[in-house]
């Protein structure tokens, strides 16, 4: 099997231009994509404008094709960078790349309804997290990506910051806009952001908008997530998936 078939799980699924033409079944496939699809219809805060895309060249006109691309760094799937809260925090581009792999505890929590999540939930979901490890929190709004009600989505009660802490966890990654409570249904006089805060203040990377399919539930995966080196970057758009296996070539 080649390194190029292994991305798929299928020996037949790529052809010449590496371009899929099989169908996936991500329940068995060695590299599992937890990446969400990027446009310039992302779900976004309203805080952030819409990344925009516009066509410099076509190659039918011009030989080549070619985009021009804006975008805010806390748009689709990325990694906060403590610089995004923390005033002297490490930018993106100063984390060191070993900080973006690393084995994986994956914990369902799924929910329908936008609900704060306790730690003791967490934990029990958790089972036995290991020092440095990546957690994945699956709780089944990746789903609801692009949907109207994607912004009101389940969030982690304050304590969950300090539970993350004491397993020492060097990377949290869940599947909503924000671990923190939506915007939607804060009080009108509060605007904290206690699980960023607290993580970041202490180097531990956040991940945010990622799909977590639920046939990850139980295993225990490699994860990639390499984000961009933006040079001063409080974050930057990422490319995460997960390796069934430890060699997965």
């Amino acid at each position: 099997m080649t390194a190029r078939d292994g991305a798929t799980g299928n020996d037949d699924g790529i052809d010449s231009n590496g371009r899929e033409t099989a169908a996936i079944d991500e329940d068995t496939a060695d590299w599992v994509d937890l990446t969400q699809p990027f446009d310039a219809d992302v779900p976004h805060s309203a805080a952030l404008p819409a990344p925009e895309f516009e066509t410099l060249s076509d190659v039918d006109r011009d030989g080549a094709n070619a985009q021009w691309i804006g975008t805010p760094t806390h748009v689709g799937t990325h990694v906060d960078a403590p610089r995004h809260m923390i005033p002297d925090g490490a930018t993106i581009d100063e984390i060191p790349l070993a900080r973006f792999v690393g084995d994986a505890t994956v914990a369902d929590v799924s929910r329908d309804k936008s609900e704060a999540i306790p730690a003791d939930e967490l934990a029990a979901a958790a089972g036995d997290v290991r020092s440095g490890d990546i957690l994945l929190v699956r709780t089944g709004w990746g789903e609801r990506y692009g949907d109207e009600d994607y912004e009101r989505y389940p969030w982690f009660a304050a304590g969950v910051g300090d539970w993350l802490l004491e397993q020492d966890v060097s990377l949290l990654a869940v599947d909503v806009p924000s671990p923190d409570r939506p915007r939607a249904t804060r009080p009108d006089d509060w605007d904290d952001y206690p699980i960023h805060q607290t993580l970041l203040s202490e180097g531990v990377l956040i991940a945010e908008h990622l799909r977590i399919p639920h046939s990850l539930v139980g295993a225990r995966p490699t994860v990639f997530g390499f984000p961009l080196a933006l040079r001063r970057g409080d974050g930057a758009p990422t490319r995460f998936v997960a390796a069934r296996s430890a060699s997965p070539y």
